[in-house]
């Protein structure tokens, strides 16, 4: 009898496919791990000419790294200096920057091609850093280097992407004839470095260079300059670096030391500012509505323009003009007039000619309603069909028609709770044609009972149309404001309706107080308490004693202080004149803000000088915002901590 085993052998594909099944058995549930991520930038390999190359004649630039690149923001990033009439062609090829110069090359001069960070890598963006790039056309090439700030003069913040330049020409005129010899541009810390820089005396300018030819040929283009000479020199210097612990990174592994040449002058400060205009002419006319039409102007002036009606009656107008008077207003009181569509004007004013002289000027000014007459009265039919169908529907229910009479439109300001500081307004939104006084009433509160109290009305001398009411405001005292009804009557013959505020005047202890002690100031030296918009709230002198008080503050809220030295007393910031090489008025913030309590005062002693210019102004009210320093994602450790490594 013959016996089998019962073990039949496998089939060899069988065997197979349990080996793989068991292979992935073993493997990790999760995804598979792509490997590390790319951490390191590129590295520089070579530059054909070569770095700091000598007698180079070659217009195209090449420098290549060791894995493929971009270039980001190279418009805003990338300065070539000395300043190109026609912009160099900047780009990338695989692993190279190529600049191809399309000026020519001047003969003994140190081109330097700086990128800033905007090199970065293909695929992470890791940034290379501060790299720069330089050759000569003559047998040296200059090394120097300058650097600073530039500051907008009035507010301290910081301007980003201003140009700045060097003039080896000493000359005044040099900036407004002829382009810069070295340049540079700021960042959004409106820092700057000017490199490539030979030994010897120059005067350094910044330049908002709106038409891009390197020279301040427009009052509209902001500017700064320097009143010192700059004079380039470096010198040995050493600084301490860190390294942090990888784990915790919160602690220092290692403190070294780092020699270095340090390149002076390192601490430009630069204030800029935009020119006030003084060219006179009539920048822009309009009529916003059938009442009224507007006149603009370029620049201040000392008199109104003349003005006749040409089909009209001027007489028929109310003029309302700006302190500056290059913005006025005019009403027009006939009604009849106001349903014109066209009012044509003759107008007489001084312009400035070619010659920068002020000449008699006269215009023909048609001022067109914005909607023609025929919309404005199909607009009214309307309206009037829509408010007589409503008042037939409430006539068929049986409602009570009331028919409003139409008052002169008056706002009171006047809170129920007033501040000890402040005064109570009234404002129109058409010009006022007649007050009475007498239906004005204000009373407070005595043993229960009403009394009349004394007050000043008066017509606030900047603000149109608006007026004051003033009294010896009382902490803790009930008030009453009483306004007759007729009082106020508007130029078209609408009168206010009735008013009756009450209100009650804080008391002292609701308040906080802040006491400044300055030192540094000049000598018409004025303080702005400002808000977290960085606008002023209130602007006081500077006394004798070099004090500066602040009452009345309100509890809960941030301030923050700013100071400027009026040095011709005018009680206002000026701006500067390059062509009488005038500097701004100068600015200083106090680096730190106050959140005001009740009933708490803060006394403080402040230097002016104790810190620089760009580090004066608190963070939480700068405009402009440094950018996020580009850096190493460090992503592998992210990667190493989701994989349960250490």
């Amino acid at each position: 009898m013959c016996i089998r085993d019962s073990m039949k052998p496998i089939p060899k594909y069988l065997a197979l496919l349990l080996i793989i099944i068991g292979f992935y058995a073993c493997a990790s549930t999760g995804s598979p791990d792509g490997g590390p991520y790319d951490e390191e930038p590129p590295k520089f390999v070579r530059a054909t000419p070569a770095p700091n190359a000598i007698n180079n004649t070659r217009k195209n630039v090449s420098i290549e790294f060791d894995e493929f690149i971009n270039l980001e923001n190279a418009s805003e990033k990338v300065i070539i200096s000395p300043p190109q009439r026609e912009q160099p062609e900047v780009k990338t090829s695989g692993k190279r920057v190529v600049v191809k110069f399309i000026d020519s090359l001047v003969a003994n001069t140190t081109y330097t091609i700086d990128f800033g960070d905007a090199i970065v890598d293909n695929n992470e963006g890791n940034p290379l850093g501060l790299f720069s790039y330089a050759f000569s056309t003559g047998p040296e090439i200059d090394t120097m280097a300058v650097s600073g700030t530039v500051l907008n003069a009035e507010n301290l913040e910081p301007i980003k992407g201003i140009q700045v330049g060097l003039h080896k020409n000493l000359n005044d005129t040099a900036f407004t004839k002829l382009p810069f010899d070295r340049i540079s541009r700021t960042d959004s810390r409106g820092q700057f470095t000017i490199r490539g820089i030979a030994p010897g005396k120059y005067r350094i300018y910044a330049l908002q260079d709106g038409n891009q030819n390197y020279m301040y040929d427009s009052k509209t283009e902001t500017v700064a300059w320097s009143d010192s000479l700059i004079i380039p020199s470096m010198a040995p210097a050493l600084r301490h670096d860190t390294v942090w612990n990888e784990i915790d990174t919160t602690h220092i592994d290692t403190i070294y030391e780092v020699h270095y040449t340090r390149f002076m002058p390192d601490d430009i400060m630069m204030r800029a500012f935009k020119q006030e205009s003084s060219l006179q002419y009539l920048a822009k006319s309009e009529r916003p509505d059938t009442k009224k039409f507007a006149l603009y102007f370029s620049a201040k002036a000392d008199t109104l323009p003349t003005l006749r009606g040409l089909d009209f009656d001027e007489k028929q107008l109310i003029v309302e003009a700006n302190q500056r008077n290059d913005s006025i207003t005019y009403w027009v009181k006939d009604t009849t007039l106001c349903e014109r569509d066209t009012l044509t004007i003759e107008l007489k004013y001084l312009e400035t000619d070619t010659l920068g002289k002020l000449v008699p000027t006269t215009d023909t000014l048609r001022m067109i309603n914005k909607i023609p007459r025929e919309r404005r009265l199909a607009m009214k039919k309307e309206a009037d069909e829509k408010t007589e169908k409503e008042r037939k529907k409430k006539e068929k229910k049986g409602d009570t028609i009331v028919v409003e009479t139409p008052f002169l439109t008056m706002n009171v300001d006047a809170p129920s709770e007033l501040d000890i500081n402040r005064n109570i307004v009234l404002s129109f939104e058409e010009p006022v044609e007649n007050i009475d006084t007498a239906a004005i009433h204000m009373q407070t509160m005595v043993d229960s009972v009403w009394q009349d109290t004394p007050f000043i009305f008066m017509a606030d001398t900047i603000a149109p149309r608006r007026y004051e009411i003033l009294a010896n405001w009382q902490p803790g005292q009930e008030y009453q404001l009483t306004i007759d009804s007729l009082g106020f009557k508007g130029i078209y013959g609408l009168y206010t309706n009735k008013v009756e505020n009450k209100l009650k005047v804080k008391t002292t202890d609701a308040y906080g107080t802040l006491y400044l002690n300055i030192v540094g100031a000049g000598p018409h030296a004025i303080v702005q308490l400002l808000n977290n918009s960085d606008a002023v709230i209130r602007q006081q002198p500077v006394s004798e004693k070099n004090t500066c008080d602040f009452y009345f503050l309100q509890p809960g809220t941030k301030y923050y202080i700013r100071l400027f030295n009026d040095t011709n007393n005018n009680g206002k910031w000026d701006t500067g004149n390059y062509d009488k090489k005038l500097q701004p008025e100068e600015v200083f913030y106090f680096p730190k803000t106050w959140e005001m309590k009740a009933n708490f005062e803060f006394e403080e002693t402040w230097n002016i000088h104790a810190i620089p210019l760009d580090k004066q102004k608190p963070n939480e009210i700068k405009k402009q915002k440094p950018d996020e320093a580009k850096k190493i994602k460090d992503r592998n450790k992210e990667r190493a901590k989701n994989l349960g490594r250490t």
